[in-house]
């Protein structure tokens, strides 16, 4: 009966797994945020044009001699401006998030190789004891074989 293999830093291994798998959910929530912030920033995007097709269509009622609805026309570069501030601060959240993203995916890295250092380190020892659990089985063959020639053959002796 062959021995079960026991990689004594199986429990070190799985720390490492914890830590790894720690470090991408943290990714994943940063990574997350970033579309969120993406998705307000092309919401203020789409608002900026809609504000401008609105305030050129009040600018060109004017110019068809209809007049000009001066609150109409401020309210309407107001609200544009007021778009383009939330989207400036979405931009800089943004910048400040890629650098956490960065350094969270940086440990992540670190994660990954340590975990993968002792994964090598247990194939390594899995194969030295799968050859060395070969070899006992060949000497146990060749003692057998030993045997049975001693007594097929009688004594020599």
């Amino acid at each position: 009966m062959m021995a079960a293999f026991v990689f004594e830093l199986e429990a070190v291994l799985e720390q490492r797994r914890r830590v790894e798998r720690e470090a991408q959910v943290a990714v994943a929530s940063l990574e997350g945020e970033r579309l969120a912030i993406e998705d307000r920033i092309r919401g203020c995007q789409h608002g900026i044009e809609r504000e401008r097709r609105e305030l050129a269509a009040h600018l060109s009622s004017a110019a068809e001699g209809q007049g000009v609805a001066l609150d109409a026309v401020r309210m309407q570069a107001n609200a544009g401006l007021t778009l383009v501030g939330r989207a400036q601060q979405e931009v800089y959240k943004l910048a400040g998030l890629h650098k956490k993203i960065d350094e969270a995916r940086l440990v992540l890295l670190e994660a990954t190789t340590r975990r993968r250092a002792i994964e090598l380190l247990r194939e390594q020892r899995f194969e030295a004891w799968k050859r060395e659990q070969d070899r006992r089985e060949a000497s146990a063959l060749d003692d057998l074989n030993v045997m049975r020639a001693g007594k097929a053959g009688g004594s020599a002796w």
